[in-house]
């Protein structure tokens, strides 16, 4: 059997440190921890011992305080936001100025093949566009014209394609989310 160097428990004092270590407020830890804000304010004034997965949060949080900002969803810089998801976690997040033709990226996991853009951190706007062509289906397809028809679109657009389609594809669990 693995046994794993991780407390069974943490206090209320042990969240509320790790907590304002990090910066932040009883509701933005809370979100961070998946619990409710109740919750958190609960655990931080009680006098019980805290067990289940905020014990190896607590942990994590303690060791690596700068996974904090590498989860952090920064403030909308451009007029378009994608959010590339894989299921229902978010690989990357793309901001976009169409008018300026400029792109920004964070990605949210490590794994390159879950992200949008791959090992390319900056991507450009040709990147960008290449990108959402790819979760379309192709320009040449057989019978386009009805599939366009079905989607109640004029022309071949990969940006009003994915509004349609959330950019979901039969081989795979990616989709598209996009805010405006």
């Amino acid at each position: 059997m693995i046994k794993f160097a991780i407390s069974n428990s943490v206090t209320g004092k042990d969240i509320k440190i790790i907590r304002q270590r990090l910066g932040v407020t009883q509701s933005e830890f809370a979100k961070l921890a998946n619990v409710s804000s109740k919750t958190i304010e609960r655990w931080e004034s009680g006098h019980n011992e805290v067990t289940g997965p905020i014990v190896t949060l607590i942990k994590i949080l303690n060791e690596y305080p700068q996974i904090k900002e590498e989860l952090v969803i920064p403030e909308k810089i451009y007029p378009l936001r994608l959010w590339y998801m894989s299921g229902n976690r978010v690989s990357t997040i793309i901001d976009v100025d169409e008018t300026e033709k400029r792109v920004r990226a964070y990605n949210y996991t490590k794994d390159y093949i879950l992200r949008a853009f791959g090992r390319k951190e900056q991507p450009t706007f040709e990147d960008y566009e290449i990108f959402l062509e790819s979760r379309c289906f192709p320009r040449t397809r057989d019978k386009m014209k009805l599939i366009l028809k079905e989607l109640d679109l004029p022309f071949y657009d990969p940006f009003l394609i994915i509004e349609k389609t959330e950019g979901r594809m039969a081989e795979d669990d990616f989709w598209i989310r996009i805010e405006r």
